[in-house]
Parts: structure tokens; sequence; C-alpha cells
């Protein structure tokens, strides 16, 4: 078993390495914001605000010194003194290597799990992509931590709530309601149009992370990667996980490997998902659970990132 994130297998940087349009920040309800970065690929994700009652609270930053500066600036198109607080949902850089841009006007805020990771995992993840011109990102860990739940208060404007929902993408997974707009930034727990990434995390604890997320009744769903919709991405998440869990259970019926169930794999309805290589990656932790690995518990992330770049035919595409 490895790190959170390990240093990266021997694969050549330049046919993964591309570039997107920054993201812009989209008003999804009175008070409250997206960031969202097409095409929502690896290391792609979004963001959000919720302002109001003379505080301001971002969610998640972003993987690059200039998409971390794009983000802030349109955030200062709505509060120009920047926010008071930065939410990491999870510990991968895509989410939190931005937040020195942030600080120290902003206290940041993660789970306590989550602050653990992020400083045993470092900026690894640069390493996975070094084609990428990252810039400086200096590692800014979280500064106010918790275990279950916290509430941020604005002073007369909306609240925004955050649930402890992990092990679902990865061991410690937070999602914040914003219960006065019914707004629901998920993190990577939710994707939209791009295969969810489970190794890190758990699949029952997915399926357990979705169904408490649906009780909330959000009406909008701002996923960590990928185009905002409502609570019909909550369900198509979910039948990619409940597929999945039936591959695996069939790929170890047949004594096949991981990597040979994802080739062996008819995508179906999720043939036209982005980034299908991590179906290698979810079948390792699918396995693992299955033969009894904790959901959360430490896996071998090196190797399994071997497969899907063998499954891809090359590193996978990166647009940071």
């Amino acid at each position: 078993m490895t790190a959170p994130a390990p240093a990266a297998p021997a694969a050549p940087a330049s046919p993964g390495v591309a570039k997107a349009a920054p993201g812009s920040l989209t008003r999804v309800a009175d008070d409250v914001y997206a960031y969202v970065q097409p095409e929502g690929g690896w290391c792609l994700n979004n963001a959000g605000l919720v302002v109001g009652g003379g505080r301001s609270v971002l969610v998640d930053t972003a993987a690059t010194e200039a998409r971390a500066r794009h983000l802030r600036a349109e955030v200062e198109r709505v509060v120009p003194a920047g926010p008071d607080y930065v939410v990491n949902t999870h510990f991968h850089g895509d989410h939190t290597f931005g937040n020195g841009q942030f600080v120290p006007r902003a206290v940041v805020v993660a789970h306590e799990g989550t602050r653990s990771d992020i400083c045993e995992a470092g900026l690894g993840l640069r390493h996975l992509w070094p084609g990428v011109e990252w810039g400086d990102t200096p590692l800014t860990p979280p500064d106010l931590t918790f275990r279950d739940r916290l509430t941020l208060h604005g002073d007369g404007g909306p609240r925004t709530e955050l649930f402890d929902v992990g092990p679902a993408h990865t061991p410690n997974d937070v999602v914040a309601w914003v219960p006065e707009r019914g707004v629901l930034f998920t993190g990577d727990v939710v994707w939209s149009g791009v295969t969810p990434y489970l190794l890190m995390g758990s699949i029952t604890g997915s399926l357990q992370a979705l169904a408490r997320m649906r009780v909330l009744a959000p009406e909008v769903v701002v996923p960590g990667h990928g185009p905002v919709g409502g609570p019909e991405l909550l369900d198509e998440t979910e039948a990619y996980v409940r597929w999945l869990a039936e591959l695996a259970r069939d790929g170890l019926r047949r004594g096949v490997s991981a990597l040979t169930a994802a080739r062996e794999a008819d995508l179906g309805a999720f043939a036209g998902l982005l980034d299908s290589e991590r179906l290698v990656g979810n079948l390792h932790r699918a396995y693992a659970e299955l033969e009894g690995l904790e959901p959360g518990a430490r896996i071998d992330v090196a190797a399994s990132f071997k497969e899907m770049v063998a499954f891809h035919g090359g590193l996978p595409s990166c647009h940071a």
C-alpha cells in the first residue's frame, strides 16, 4: 500500500498535455455561483462561491497558478476583497493547489483527514504530468478542520453547511450544502459527463454518500467535474457505480485482472464519458473491497495508474 499521491510512473509527458479555456463564475441561484472549467477532465475541476451577509465562502480552488489566479479574478468581480473562507472538499491537488492565492485573508477549511492527506501528498500530483505549466503552487494546508460537520454562517446571508460523506472519492470527502438556495457542491463524489474516479475512496461508500445527498433534495448540483445540473447527476453517478460493482463481481468470478476486465467491458451508456481509463483504477478498488479491503483503505495507486496508461495507450490527457 502507498501514500495518497504516489510518485509518477515513467511515461512521456508531451502527448498527455493540452490546454483548455479557463472557466468563468456563473450565478446558479441568488448569492451562489459556480465556476465550471471545460471540459472537466483530469485536473479541470469546478469551484463555487457563496456570498451574502458580509461573508463569502469559496468551495475548492484550482490546479495551476494561472488557473487559480483566473479563479481569484472571477471571485473578485463579485467579492472585491476576496473570500473569507476557502473550503477544500478533498485533498487532490486540482482542488487544493490554488489555496495559496487566497491566504492570508481567507481561512482554509477542510476535514481533518483531508488536511493530513494534503500534507502527506504534497505536490506529488505535479509529477504525473511534468509537461503542465503548474507555476507557483505552494502547499497551503487548511487552517481550520472538523470531523463530521461544520456550518459557516453569513450574517443574514445564506449559510454553507459542510458534511463529511466519505469515504467515496477519497478517504474523506466533504460536500457543501446551501440549504436556503437548494444548491449542493459535491466535490468529486458526483461527476457530470466525466468518468468517476473511486480508486482512493470506496464503491460502497460512494453509494452511501449519494444516498445521503439525495435526502437533501438539491435543486442545483455542482459536480466536481463537468457541467452543472440537477439531482439527475446523482442518479447518473450512481448508475455508473452500480454498473462498476457488477462488472467487478463478474471479473472476480471469471478470475481476470482489473485491466483485462476493463478492456473486455462493454461501456454501453457510459461510453461517452471523458477519461474512460479510470475504469481500470475503479476496478482495482472494487476488486479489493470485494476481497475485504476496508473502504478508503490504502491501495497501490502508482501500479493502477500505470495500468490506466496501458489501457489508454499513453499518458491520459491533462488540460491544466
